[in-house]
């Protein structure tokens, strides 16, 4: 079967206006392909301005500041439909959206994930990052087992009918000062860091967001 799969660039969008745009991507995917006609799969990259999100499930403890001080550091908090607790999204950060039908790749929603790191995995290792996973903590982690460990990329996505919409945040030249207001992911024991922090400079936002492209493609999610 052929899958038709396309990348969107949305450059940096508030995260009301992305949301929107996801939703009504998602519901497409779900409404044509109730109805048995061609639907497009998406990989959208974006930054946003400061701001928090809030998962389905997550606490509002992990949110530490009132919305006074929150208005005081120019970010926004939203209660969103994804998995996963509290995390930060901000400039200097990738963000990538895959809105697609999981059927098309032939995956589960656990392997969807997996591969989602693994792409993270490599583009870490393309800048010289060993990066892996920690055992019941979704993302991409450095130093994984050890006092050090720090999480370089934050997954949480939503899934319904075999669509899937939010997805992952890679901290490139992020302002980690932003992590220090929650704790992040609901984790109150561990760091946070990015690949500027970790090679010493900061990094082209259009290179990480090629290569990151590229090992998407490379795990199974091109066109085909």
């Amino acid at each position: 079967m052929e899958v038709n799969l396309q990348t969107e660039y949305w450059g940096q969008v508030s995260y009301r206006e992305a949301w929107e745009r996801q939703t009504a991507l998602f519901d497409e995917i779900i409404s044509t392909r109730a109805n048995r006609l061609p639907y497009v799969n998406r990989l959208v990259f974006c930054e946003h301005p400061h701001v928090y999100t809030l998962g389905k499930h997550g606490k509002e403890a992990n949110m530490l500041l009132s919305e006074a001080q929150l208005k005081q550091i120019g970010a926004e908090l939203f209660h969103i439909d994804r998995g996963g607790d509290i995390t930060y999204h901000g400039p200097g950060q990738l963000v990538c959206y895959p809105i697609l039908c999981l059927e098309d790749f032939h995956l589960g929603l656990k392997e969807y994930i997996n591969l989602l790191e693994e792409a993270v995995i490599r583009v870490c290792r393309s800048y010289g990052i060993e990066s892996g996973r920690v055992k019941g903590a979704t993302g991409v982690w450095l130093a994984s087992g050890t006092p050090d460990e720090r999480k370089i990329c934050a997954i949480g996505v939503r899934s319904s009918h075999f669509v899937t919409m939010h997805g992952l945040a890679l901290n490139a030249n992020t302002d980690l000062r932003y992590f220090g207001y929650i704790h992040p992911c609901g984790f109150i024991n561990k760091g946070v860091t990015s690949i500027a922090r970790e090679v010493g400079h900061e990094v082209p936002m259009e290179e990480v967001c090629a290569r990151l492209e590229k090992e998407l493609h490379a795990v199974g999610f091109r066109p085909r």
